[in-house]
C-alpha cells in the first residue's frame, strides 16, 4: 500500500476493532492488500485518508446510485435531522416510503421498514414460515442474504444434503433447517421439490445474482422459481437488496415480469443511511405484528434520517432519464473492461445487469457458484492492487459487484477506462 496514513489507521483500528474492520470484506483479505481508510466521499469519487482520490465503482455496496453526498439528500436529511434524529414512535415519512415502495414494487402490496438488508431477510423468512406453518428454507450456493444463522451454510454436494454451517457459533440443528440449490438450475429445484416440498416454507434467491459476482438469470430460472414455489404451496422471497432500484425502478421483479409473494429491500430505498424492508400481499403481511402471530420490532426502524434520504432517492429515479443513463454509463464500463482485456490478453469475462457488473477473471459465461469460483483469483488480485494504484477503487473481492452511478460522468468514465487499461496491462 502507498498510503501510509491509512496503514497507520488501520494498525490503529486492529487494536481495538477484529480486524481493523466493521465488516469483513472490507479488511482486503481477498485481495492480500490492506485497506484504503476514506476521509469524505464526492460523486464518483472516494478521497483517500491522505488526500488520494480514486474513482468509486462500490458506492458503499450499492446504495449510492446517485453518487456520494448527492445535494438534495444530503438537504433531505439535514432538514430531518433538525427536527430530531429519532423518535422510536410512527412518523408521516414511513408511510410515504411504504407508499413509493408499493407504486413502484406492486408486489409489495405492504411493506415493514426495518434497519437493514439483515433484518428485511430475516423478518421475511420468519414470516414465511409463520404463513406456511413449515420450517425449511431454501437458498442458492454462492447466495448470501445476511448474517442470519440458517442462512450461513456452505454449498452441499448433494441435493437435499442438510445445510453445513460455514460460521462458528452457528448450531447444526438450525443449518439443517436450510436446503441448497445451484442457481439457474431449474431441474434441481424441481428434484428438491419433490422430494420435500411438503415442509418447504420458502425459496430466497437474489433475482440477479450479486454475491458471487453479477450473475444474470437465466431465461426460464425466475418463471421456474415462481411455477414450483406455486405448486407446492411455498413461499417465493425475491432478495432485492441489491438489485430494488438499480436494475430497474421496480427491482428484478419489473425488468425480468416475475412476481414474489415477498421482496426484501435495503441499500438504496435508504439513500445511503441505514434501512430496509420486507413486504407481499396483504394477506402475508397481515401476519406480522402486532396485527398477526410472526413478532419482528426494532427500535431505529423507519428512522426519520433514513425515510428522508431514501425518499429523496427515489424522487430523483423516477424522474427523467435516470436509468437510461445508468444503462449507458454500465455499457461503457462493460465495454472498457472488455477492451482493455481483450488489448492484453487477459482470460476474462464480463457480465452486467444494468449499472451491477463483474469482472470475472476466466473464460466462458458464469452462471452460478461452482462458475464464479473457477476463477483466477490471484491474478484478479493483481488487478485489484493495479487498479487502486492508477486511482480506481473496485470491490476487493471477485464475488462481488461493482456498481456505476449517475454521478459517473465523462471525465470519470475516461479516467477508470484508462485505469483498467493499465491494470490489465500489469495482471
Amino acid at each position: 500500500m502507498s498510503d501510509p496514513t491509512s496503514r497507520a489507521l488501520f494498525e490503529r483500528a486492529k487494536t481495538r476493532i477484529p480486524g481493523g474492520v466493521s465488516s469483513p470484506v472490507r479488511a482486503f483479505a481477498a485481495v492480500g492488500g490492506e485497506p484504503v481508510f476514506i476521509r469524505e466521499a464526492h460523486g464518483a469519487t472516494l478521497v483517500g485518508a491522505d488526500g488520494t482520490e480514486y474513482v468509486d465503482f462500490v458506492g458503499s455496496w450499492g446504495p449510492m446510485i446517485l453518487g456520494h453526498a448527492e445535494p438534495s439528500v444530503v438537504a433531505a436529511v439535514e432538514r430531518a435531522a433538525r427536527k430530531g434524529t429519532s423518535y422510536g414512535a410512527p412518523t408521516e415519512g414511513e408511510i410515504a416510503l411504504a407508499e413509493a415502495i408499493a407504486e413502484a414494487v406492486p408486489s409489495m402490496q405492504m411493506s415493514r421498514l426495518v434497519s437493514s438488508g439483515t433484518e428485511a431477510t430475516m423478518g421475511a423468512l420468519r414470516l414465511a414460515r409463520g404463513f406456511t406453518g413449515r420450517d425449511l428454507v431454501v437458498k442458492c450456493e454462492g447466495g448470501y442474504h445476511g448474517g442470519a444463522d440458517y442462512l450461513l451454510v456452505k454449498a452441499g454436494s448433494g441435493l437435499a444434503t442438510f445445510g453445513e454451517p460455514d460460521s462458528a457459533g452457528v448450531p447444526a440443528a438450525i443449518a439443517q433447517t436450510t436446503r441448497l440449490l445451484p442457481y439457474n438450475d431449474a431441474a434441481a429445484l424441481e428434484a428438491l421439490f419433490e422430494a420435500e416440498g411438503a415442509d418447504i416454507a420458502a425459496v430466497i434467491v437474489e433475482p440477479v445474482a450479486g454475491n458471487m459476482g453479477c450473475v444474470p438469470p437465466d431465461p426460464t430460472w425466475l418463471e421456474a422459481l415462481r411455477e414450483v414455489t406455486a405448486a407446492h404451496g411455498a413461499l417465493l422471497v425475491f432478495d432485492e437488496v441489491m438489485t430494488g432500484f438499480r436494475v430497474a425502478y421496480g427491482g428484478a421483479q419489473a425488468r425480468y415480469g416475475v412476481s414474489p409473494d415477498l421482496t426484501c429491500l435495503g441499500k438504496i430505498v435508504g439513500g445511503g443511511l441505514p434501512v430496509g424492508a420486507y413486504g407481499g400481499r396483504r394477506e402475508i403481511m397481515a401476519k406480522v405484528a402486532p396485527l398477526g402471530p410472526v413478532y419482528q420490532a426494532g427500535t431505529l426502524s423507519g428512522n426519520p434520517l433514513a425515510v428522508a434520504a431514501g425518499l429523496a432517492t427515489l424522487a430523483q429515479l423516477r424522474s427523467g432519464d435516470a436509468y437510461d443513463r445508468l444503462e449507458a454509463a454500465g455499457a461503457r464500463v462493460e465495454a472498457a473492461l472488455t477492451t482493455a482485456a481483450a488489448r492484453h490478453r487477459v482470460p476474462c469475462t464480463v457480465q452486467r445487469v444494468g449499472s451491477m457488473l463483474t469482472a470475472f477473471f476466466r473464460t466462458g459465461a458464469v452462471r452460478c457458484w461452482d462458475d464464479a469460483a473457477a476463477t483466477d483469483r490471484e491474478a484478479f488480485a493483481r488487478w485489484h492492487a493495479a487498479l487502486l494504484a492508477a486511482g480506481v477503487y473496485w470491490p476487493p473481492s471477485q464475488f462481488e459487484a461493482a456498481f456505476v452511478s449517475l454521478a459517473h460522468d465523462d471525465a470519470a468514465l475516461d479516467r477508470a477506462a484508462a485505469g483498467f487499461d493499465a491494470a490489465f496491462a500489469a495482471v
